[in-house]
């Protein structure tokens, strides 16, 4: 890299390489599964698509269905030892 990249740049590259990664993971991602996208011409043919279970399936994938028997917490030990429960005990 060496005279026209300085040091104090790496932590913006950084940044800006995780971000740009996150947006190709995306339009990747929605490119591929997502039911509304038509890529095919037999799909872009029909104006309304009636594939009420494809969207279903999309929208209820695995992560989601993980997270639902989580509770909503983000840090939850955290929270436990704040909370009064923890004072109780």
């Amino acid at each position: 890299m060496g005279r026209w990249l300085r040091p104090e740049v790496y932590p913006l590259l950084a940044c800006l390489t995780f971000v740009a990664g996150i947006g190709i993971f995306q339009m990747g991602r929605h490119m591929v599964l997502n039911p509304e996208v038509r890529v095919n011409k037999t799909n872009r043919g029909t104006a309304v698509r009636e594939n009420h279970v494809e969207g279903e399936k999309y929208a209820d994938h695995r992560f989601r269905k993980f997270l639902r028997s989580r509770r909503p917490e983000v840090m939850p030990n955290l929270n436990r030892f704040f909370s009064k429960d923890h004072k109780d005990n």
